[in-house]
């Protein structure tokens, strides 16, 4: 009967033994950072005549890689992934179309902005394909890339008035995420400047 006792309790203890091994090897949960996309300096309010023009600014349509949170990169070839422990604060389309809409706040041209969430009447409507949110790497260093198939219609008939393709790049000063993050922003206002600057121009023609 010792004998018996003695061989369970030894059971019962290479039973915890590996119960408390498995525990020592279960992954840990990933740190995730979240980032913002940053803004540059408030570019000055335009000059010109206001527009007697209200304009609503439509999340871009996106492919499912690009349509999310993670932040995605190209480190060579045709291979997209993303960067780990990294995530945007809202998904690249809405970041960009939130942008965006600061951006043409700030130039002051349009009697009145809105965005496709908030459901309001609008003379006219930019919408497009966000084809590209991603940073790229070229002779070893990344540069974040924004392209953009721009269309402006009039929402009343829902004719596209102009159609235009943006393509801006921002090399990053690092290969760290937060100067990838950085480059973004920067590549942001870029693409919001030209943006404006040619929606403008289409909207004050008969």
């Amino acid at each position: 009967m010792n004998h018996l006792s003695r061989w369970g309790r030894g059971l019962c203890l290479a039973g915890a033994v590996a119960l408390l091994g498995a525990c020592s090897v279960l992954p840990q949960a990933e740190t995730v950072q979240t980032y913002l996309l940053p803004q540059g300096a408030t570019p000055a309010r335009a000059s010109n005549n206001q527009l007697d023009r209200s304009l609503r600014i439509a999340r871009p349509q996106a492919s499912q890689v690009l349509d999310s949170t993670r932040i995605a990169v190209i480190p060579q070839g045709s291979q997209i992934s993303n960067y780990k422990g990294a995530r945007w604060s809202n998904p690249a389309p809405a970041l960009l179309r939130d942008r965006l809409q600061e951006a043409f706040q700030a130039d002051g041209r349009f009697a009145a902005l809105s965005n496709d969430d908030q459901h309001v009447q609008a003379d006219l409507e930019l919408i497009g394909n966000l084809l590209a949110f991603q940073s790229e790497y070229r002779n070893g260093r990344p540069e974040a890339v924004i392209r953009l198939d721009a269309r402006l219609v009039r929402s009343g008939t829902q004719r596209i008035v102009a159609s235009r393709s943006f393509s801006v790049r921002q090399p990053s000063q690092d290969v760290q995420v937060p100067a990838v993050v950085n480059a973004f922003g920067q590549a942001s206002d870029q693409l919001a400047r030209q943006l404006i600057d040619w929606t403008a121009s289409q909207a004050s023609r008969p």
